[in-house]
């Protein structure tokens, strides 16, 4: 399966366990498609690893965390008053909100293979 806006990178916690990470951070327009994919990744994972979720370390396959940040940015137009000698603030209107997303999905090294495969990633991902 082809992803587009994940991009996991891969590590391995203390006891050896394999973990996924992927941040994608989009604008309003683009956050049903990073949704798609976050429900893709985690479908397959319930389809092919049933009643396996949970964390590894007391008996579990695979577990995953999401979480997601709506941030606003605020411009601001910025002058120099020389008589006064300081800066002049004059806040803008906010913009749309950047979307950012984190998945991570955790597992034993089965679990890890399998998910290297199904997603394309290279051993180093």
């Amino acid at each position: 399966m082809q992803l587009n806006y994940l991009s996991f990178d891969y590590s391995e916690d203390t006891e050896g366990t394999g973990v996924f990470e992927a941040v994608a951070s989009v604008w309003p327009e683009r956050v049903a498609a990073v949704h798609a994919e976050i429900v893709a990744v985690l479908d397959w994972a319930h389809r092919d690893f049933p009643g396996q979720r949970g964390a590894v370390g007391e008996g579990g396959e695979w577990d995953y965390e999401l979480h997601g940040l709506r941030e606003y940015a605020v411009p601001e137009q910025l002058a120099y008053d020389a008589a006064a000698r300081r800066l002049v603030v004059q806040p803008g209107l906010p913009g749309a909100p950047r979307h950012t997303l984190t998945l991570l999905v955790s597992g034993t090294d089965e679990f890890c293979s399998f998910f290297r495969q199904q997603f394309a990633l290279d051993k180093a991902a």
